[in-house]
């Protein structure tokens, strides 16, 4: 399809968009479903439209900044053909939220007349131990998944994201870091099946929909192709015992060993994951910058221990350290020393998220709406070459300079430098020595305070660029930043370059050219979706 094609398809949306009815829509939805379908549709005059808005908005910062005309909540799968025919019909757009945690709101949120899809209502899960694997629809939250594999079984696991509120249908179709990555790949590299509604309201599995659409949808966003309804995951075995810990130091007197940890960190044994995480303490003059060493062993202790004296003696971590008993809630707790706990897969999972290895799993299905509001950017980086001592002295001194920044350093290798590139359309692996999150935070969302946050993060991320990987300078997807660029009104391939190769390098053109063939009117779109192949 050629640019004045795409132009002219996307004005003739844009028209009968404005020229819409609520009733027209509503009408539509009832004409085109066996079921009463609208039962589950949600005006901005229904009495639960905003709780069901508020709950869906997990990021603060984009509270009230657009609403949905409707919002479908479906409890059916096959409920959402119908709302995707009359949305394309009457020229809506659908933006489709799993967990509703997009770093930029691009969920519940539209510059254009839209119904938000969501989807978590769609929250069941399958599991088949014989088989080890396990179905999850794309509503689910990991931390539902999580609890479903752990009432299971005590050795088998998921390698999926830390925090366990994010929805499994983003989080998976982005890639999907975790603390297990190193020794069994990313969330998407454990998916062997799919079900996706394509744009004509057909449900299509992996044999139906082809390698090219599940080789995009593991990696490459699903919401730029359809709209992802469950995943078929391989479990993982795990062991009965596992360790986590982690090790408190001041950044200005151990600069030594994190450039230590940014040559060794990727090259461990795949069972042991160290990350970091680099952020503030104190106030006023006695203010001052501390590295958090957080791990996570797949063994008991009595295996780290040795490998830790081994690897990383400035630790000094002992095996009676991994004995003490928990001391309450770990949240809300100032970093001590060191602390270390062994426990099974699931206590890790609820350690890493800042819960008591021993916390009931019912903390895994918890829904609720934050009482106090914090808002926040975010953005990424790669990084291919230690990093020098002058860089993070600048890291440091700019860390200081605001009051709530955090940096996260996840190191990559191990299972990720087997799997080439283009195995999946996460194109990160060999080469790469870890991924950099960077966070800041507030809790004020005046226009003069966020825009001096925000003016603070784009600072860092330039300050940034000459120790990161570059040509492309590269960034992950589930930690989107709209400060890369967006697609304009024609959704240029070309312009979408510059910031799709960032997310994935040359995986992007591929993914362009499976967007063409299952979705050629570009129906489904966002700020930054994958737009069309073009050539010129």
């Amino acid at each position: 399809m050629g640019n004045l094609q795409i132009i002219g398809a996307l004005l003739f949306s844009l028209f009968l968009a404005k020229c819409y009815s609520q009733e027209d829509f509503l009408r539509c939805l009832f004409k085109s479903s066996e079921s009463n379908v609208t039962q589950n549709i949600y005006t901005p005059n229904s009495l639960t439209y905003l709780s069901i808005l508020k709950y869906a908005q997990k990021h603060s910062r984009w509270v009230n900044s657009s609403q949905p005309n409707f919002i479908a909540s479906p409890t059916k799968e096959s409920e959402i053909k119908p709302v995707i025919l009359c949305a394309k019909k009457l020229g809506l757009q659908i933006k489709i939220k799993s967990g509703g945690h997009d770093y930029e709101g691009l969920s519940y949120r539209s510059e254009f007349p839209f119904v938000m899809l969501d989807l978590s209502n769609l929250n069941k899960t399958e599991i088949d131990l014989n088989e080890e694997t396990i179905w999850v629809q794309a509503g689910a939250t990991l931390g539902q998944l999580y609890y479903a594999i752990a009432n299971q079984s005590n050795v088998h696991g998921f390698p999926g994201g830390i925090c366990f509120s994010v929805g499994t249908g983003g989080l998976i179709s982005g890639g999907g870091l975790g603390t297990m990555m190193r020794k069994f790949g990313l969330a998407a590299d454990n998916v062997v099946d799919a079900r996706v509604m394509d744009v004509n309201g057909n449900i299509l599995d992996r044999n139906k929909m082809k390698n090219d659409l599940f080789w995009a949808i593991r990696g490459g966003g699903g919401a730029s192709f359809g709209v992802i309804l469950a995943w078929k995951l391989k479990l993982v075995r795990v062991p009965e015992k596992v360790t986590v810990f982690t090790v408190c130091k001041k950044f200005d007197d151990n600069q030594n060993l994190l450039l230590k940890w940014e040559n060794i960190a990727h090259q461990l044994p795949d069972k042991l994951v160290i990350r970091v995480v680099i952020q503030n303490d104190g106030t006023g003059n006695d203010k001052y910058v501390e590295m958090r060493f957080q791990a996570l062993y797949l063994g008991p202790v009595d295996e780290l221990i040795p490998l830790l004296k081994e690897k990383f003696p400035e630790f000094d971590l002992e095996k009676k350290d991994c004995l003490q008993e928990p001391v309450g809630d770990r949240s809300n707790r100032s970093c001590i020393n060191k602390e270390c706990r062994e426990t099974s897969w699931i206590g890790s999972v609820l350690y890493f998220y800042e819960r008591e290895t021993t916390s009931s799993l019912e903390v895994l299905l918890k829904e609720s709406i934050p009482k106090q509001k914090s808002y926040y950017k975010g953005t990424s980086d790669f990084v291919k070459t230690q990093i020098s001592e002058s860089g993070w002295e600048m890291v440091e001194r700019l860390l200081l300079e605001e009051e709530s920044p955090r940096i996260i350093l996840e190191p990559l290798g191990g299972k990720l430098d087997e799997i080439s590139e283009s195995e999946i359309s996460f194109p990160h692996r060999k080469g790469n020595l870890y991924n950099i999150q960077y966070l800041v935070y507030w809790h004020d969302n005046n226009e003069n305070v966020s825009s001096q946050k925000i003016a603070w993060m784009r600072k860092l991320y330039k300050e940034m660029e000459p120790y990161v990987a570059n040509s492309p300078r590269t960034a992950y997807l589930n930690y989107r930043d709209l400060d890369f660029g967006s697609n304009d009104d024609d959704y240029s391939y070309s312009k979408a370059k510059i910031w799709g190769e960032k997310y994935f390098n040359c995986n992007f053109e591929r993914l362009a050219k499976v967007k063409s063939k299952v979705d050629p009117n570009n129906f489904f779109r966002t700020e930054q979706s994958i737009p069309l192949y073009q050539t010129y």
